[in-house]
């Protein structure tokens, strides 16, 4: 690679205005590229419902996808293309560019007509502006890394750089403040109907702020140095990753510090909320509350690992903090468990499931958009036990039967989805319920909401029913209301051909009698210890991510460092970090087990903390600005 020149004198004292201003703007514009990016995943339920739903499952089901990669997959793409721009004309431009789309893509969301209004147009123009968000971001944050370094004196880059650190969990931390306001404002009818837009158009206000605060820096001294000299490089994308010297840095950066990076990094502060609120079934708020506390409590810890990296090193605290994930993770998640939802942790603990399915019955449900769907007796069976955090084991059966799910002494048959063709949804009913009843029978916390029966479906929803004990004449005594046939259709109380000839019908309210949900009894969730548990999650990442900008930048010469740093950052965190909420819940559906999913992050932090203790050099002491 390059040669590198290495100095011991590093300027002391506080910082210049100069230095604050550098640093301010290039995290200001990065917290709003953060919070732009999250607030797509963050209100996804409002934006399928308003963009995608009108339209048939395949067509969903294509642009659900296409959203996905535009959201992670497509960030090394922006990392090449505005990589190789900043290193040819300039840092301070391009990252304006990069802010300037990121900016303008998110408030156009917020002002774009639904489905309902101009048709397939809409979530044509949708992807179309999330491809936009994330060349974006693809190319934001080595603009703003290397600019900060290369601003920063010697011996102070890992303090500097740290604070461009704290932006991806600032932008996650403000996102979740605004969603929530804004939500406690409206109620939740209106916030669905329409104020979820909000959050968006607000973003407006924030990239004015950032792009009148960037024109006014100037470009960075190493860029101009190298172009006074005529050492810039004619062909950034070549020289970085078509000449060996540089792409096994490139190689080396990705595999010995990024991939193990960004799966801790994903896992402490993604899978973790995402851990909370789908697999221990916490309420939305609280679960975004506990993790905007936790953020707020460990956001500190990137300056402070990126200050100590500069006394002690990048490498020994980017692997420390992989060594602890490694260690430490399965303890901490079932604390998580334990402290988040104690009546669930206590049913898992003496009561598993057994699936007994047929060979070959069972796959690999990964599914990270969101839209597949198993058809087989087994997955229909495994999936709906890990979408209620049931641990199970799955044993051999006859060829060719059905599956069969045993909890304690109850058994229920499965069905397969294809075979059952129109009957497939009544059997489904049928299966799920008497699941359910199991679970709950077992021990597990299920609460089960009221029915909205009409009176032509009474009679048979009572004999479909005799767990409830009902009598007719009691229910018509009771709780009613007279719904007009086109509300009835709406609320699928009834179908278009039931209703016909229908003016208007009598609902019955049925307590106790409607959908079964799995959930985290809010009297019992133990607030302090899930905060506590997620704030050590966050000191992990800030460990890995604190003095990874500044490892990075000092990998690579001033010519290809924007296009060099900016490629492995974005295949590690929107490849194997992005891809992990969605492989480790396919891995726990497969194993059974709500924590089996955590040997993602695990295995690949491990590849990365063998591969960087061996081969990944300390670079603290490198002279940036003499690299050629």
């Amino acid at each position: 690679m390059a040669n590198v020149a290495s100095v011991g004198d590093a300027r002391v004292g506080p910082m210049t205005g100069e230095e604050k201003k550098v640093i301010f703007a290039s995290s200001l514009g990065t917290v709003f590229e953060w919070y732009d990016f999250y607030l797509y995943g963050s209100l996804a339920t409002y934006i399928g419902a308003t963009f995608f739903s009108q339209y048939p499952e395949t067509t969903r089901n294509i642009f659900a996808l296409l959203a996905f990669a535009a959201g992670f997959l497509v960030r090394p793409f922006g990392a090449l293309v505005f990589g190789r721009l900043g290193d040819l004309v300039g840092r301070k431009y391009t990252f304006l560019i990069t802010i300037l789309i990121m900016g303008l893509s998110t408030f156009l969301v917020g002002i774009l007509p639904g489905a309902a209004s101009i048709g397939i147009a809409a979530p044509i123009i949708l992807v179309g502006l999330r491809l936009l968000q994330g060349l974006a971001l693809g190319g934001e944050y080595g603009g703003a890394a290397t600019y900060v370094a290369e601003h920063a004196p010697h011996g102070r880059r890992g303090f500097f750089t740290s604070w461009i650190q704290t932006t991806a969990t600032l932008g996650l931390f403000l996102s979740l403040l605004i969603i929530l306001f804004v939500q406690s404002m409206l109620g939740a009818a209106d916030f669905a109907a329409w104020g979820w837009r909000i959050p968006f158009l607000v973003s407006v206000v924030l990239l004015g702020v950032s792009v009148w605060i960037r024109l006014k820096m100037n470009e960075s001294p190493a860029f101009q140095k190298m172009k006074a000299e005529g050492k810039g490089s004619k062909a950034p994308l070549t020289e970085a990753f078509g000449q060996w010297r540089n792409a096994k840095v490139a190689l080396l950066a990705l595999f010995g510090a990024v991939m193990g990076q960004a799966v801790v990094w994903y896992c402490g502060q993604f899978y973790a909320l995402f851990f909370l609120q789908n697999i221990l079934k916490v309420d939305a708020q609280s679960t975004n509350l506990m993790v905007a506390a936790s953020l707020l409590l460990g956001t500190g810890f990137f300056v402070f690992f990126g200050w100590l990296s500069d006394k002690i090193g990048r490498k020994p605290i980017i692997m420390a903090g992989l060594l602890l994930a490694i260690v430490t993770y399965f303890p901490l998640f079932k604390a998580l468990t334990n402290f988040a939802n104690p009546a669930l942790a206590e049913a898992q603990a003496t009561i598993r499931a057994t699936v007994t399915a047929a060979p070959g019955d069972c796959k690999f449900q990964f599914n990270p958009t969101g839209t597949a769907k198993f058809t087989t007796s087994c997955d229909i069976a495994t999936s709906f036990l890990t979408k209620n955090s049931v641990p199970y084991d799955v044993v051999s059966g006859a060829a060719g039967s059905a599956a069969t799910v045993k909890i304690a002494d109850d058994t229920i048959s499965s069905y397969d989805a294809a075979a059952a063709g129109d009957k497939a949804k009544a059997m489904n009913g049928a299966f799920e319920k008497g699941i359910n009843i199991a679970l709950r029978d077992a021990g597990y916390p299920l609460v089960r909401g009221a029915a909205k029966v009409p009176e032509s479906k009474l009679d048979a929803f009572i004999a479909a029913n005799p767990e409830l004990a009902l009598n007719a004449d009691a229910v018509r005594a009771g709780q009613k209301e007279t719904v007009p046939a086109s509300k009835l259709v709406t609320d699928k109380l009834l179908t278009a051909d039931e209703a016909k000839g229908v003016t208007d019908m009598a609902v019955y309210t049925v307590a106790n009698g409607g959908t079964f949900t799995m959930v985290a009894d809010p009297a019992r969730l133990n607030w302090v210890g899930v905060i506590a548990v997620l704030t050590v999650l966050v000191i992990y990442v800030t460990m890995v991510y604190g003095p990874i900008a500044a490892l990075l930048v000092e990998l690579f010469p001033t010519r290809i460092r924007y296009t060099g740093m900016s490629l492995p950052y974005h295949i590690g965190n929107g490849w194997f970090g992005g891809l992990l909420p969605a492989t480790a819940f396919a891995m726990s559906a497969f194993k059974g087990d709500i924590y089996y999913g955590l040997w993602y992050p695990i295995i690949f932090a491990g590849i990365t903390l063998v591969i960087g203790m061996i081969f990944l050099p300390e670079t603290k002491d490198r002279d940036i600005r003499t690299m050629d």
